[in-house]
């Protein structure tokens, strides 16, 4: 019996012993954590796995997690998935993914229509009907300034165009005296902040550059008088919306400078901000406009519209006569005289100097004739 125990001992004890020596043989996995920025160098094709494949995947696999460096063949893939999907248009071929290629149709209509609802839209004559302490060359004055302010701070140029939206929706619905102008300003710059930056001024910083004439309260106490005004719609699509796509078609034809035609378009843009008499057309309008002049001052002998540009911005020649002709007195000096912040920063090499390329006076009569009827002709 001792006998038989002593062997049923060292049977245990050499079990132990395999089962110890097979512990240490097996390949020790090392754990990785995933950096952000490694994540779009894996896969993201969804493998279906069968049902007696579940326990299987779930195991660690050392040859996976242990690997080092990314291939340099994993961007490869990229344009060949890119290229199985049907090129339907222009921007569906963007390499921007901000410009939603596969929805951009819908993503059009949708701005085209929410850009026409009444409360997205300032009234017209605003001034006349609302305001009595007010007038279009203070209104100037004001936008004139926020330009400023905006480059002060480094704002993006879309919380500047929203700043212009929220201040004309505003005061088309409450009348203020002209001492509270700048302060419905800076609040709707700070409001447009919030929405556009990721990292917005606060309200203490609109209070240093008014110069201490408000103080925060007043600030935070006009900003809440703005939102409830607005009823809280503060996405509505603004001038930049529409540029942003239009530009991208009326560089398709020029083997000039990319850059200058899409600067010379903002300039133009923001021109349209400081004139009351802009406040009538429709976002996509000017934007459609700005790209028109644009072209013409590039190649004034070139007639600038064609059927793509008429396509792609659902406006006519002759649509745009009449805006085209209000950015082109701006851009001449003809209107906003003595306001000079958007002049003075876009004479800046780092915007190609735009705002000292000539123009031609007159505006050819002859560029305002449809596309079906120039093809006629």
């Amino acid at each position: 019996m001792a006998e038989n125990q002593n062997c049923s001992r060292m049977t245990r004890a050499a079990a132990k012993r395999k089962a110890s020596m097979a512990l240490d043989e097996e390949p020790v996995v090392s754990k990785k954590r995933v950096v952000l920025g490694e994540l779009p160098n894996m896969s993201n094709v969804v493998v279906q796995s069968k049902p007696n494949q579940e326990r299987e995947i779930l195991k660690p696999k050392p040859t996976v997690i242990a690997a080092k460096k990314p291939t340099k063949k994993a961007p490869a893939m990229m344009p060949s998935v890119a290229a199985t999907e049907p090129s339907v248009d222009f921007e569906s071929r963007s390499v921007d993914p901000q410009m939603c290629g596969p929805y951009v149709n819908d993503i059009s209509t949708y701005l085209r229509e929410m850009e026409r609802k009444p409360k997205q839209r300032p009234l017209h004559d605003y001034i006349e009907k609302v305001q009595n302490d007010l007038t279009p060359n203070m209104r100037g004055v004001l936008v004139d300034w926020l330009v400023e302010v905006a480059e002060e701070y480094k704002l993006v140029s879309d919380t500047l165009y929203l700043t212009v939206s929220y201040v004309d929706r505003f005061l088309s619905s409450k009348p203020i005296n002209r001492q509270r102008l700048q302060l419905v300003g800076v609040s709707a710059m700070l409001i447009a902040s919030k929405y556009e930056e990721i990292s917005p001024p606060k309200v203490e910083d609109f209070v240093y550059i008014t110069d201490n004439t408000f103080t925060k309260q007043d600030v935070v106490s006009m900003e809440a008088d703005i939102l409830l005004a607005l009823q809280f719609e503060l996405g509505n699509p603004t001038i930049k919306t529409f540029l942003r796509r239009f530009t991208r078609i009326a560089q398709e034809d020029f083997n000039e400078s990319l850059l200058q035609i899409e600067f010379l378009c903002c300039y133009l843009a923001e021109l349209s901000l400081l004139d009351y008499s802009c406040v009538k057309f429709l976002p996509s309008l000017l934007a459609a406009s700005s790209v028109f002049l644009a072209r013409f001052i590039i190649r004034p002998k070139q007639h600038p519209w064609n059927q793509m540009l008429e396509e792609y911005t659902k406006y006519k020649a002759s649509d745009l006569q009449v805006c085209v002709g209000t950015i082109h007195d701006l851009y001449l000096s003809r209107r906003g005289i003595g306001l000079e912040a958007v002049r003075n920063k876009y004479k800046h090499h780092k915007f190609k100097c735009v705002a000292t390329m000539p123009v031609s006076p007159e505006l050819p009569l002859a560029f305002f004739e449809d596309v079906t009827i120039r093809e006629k002709a």
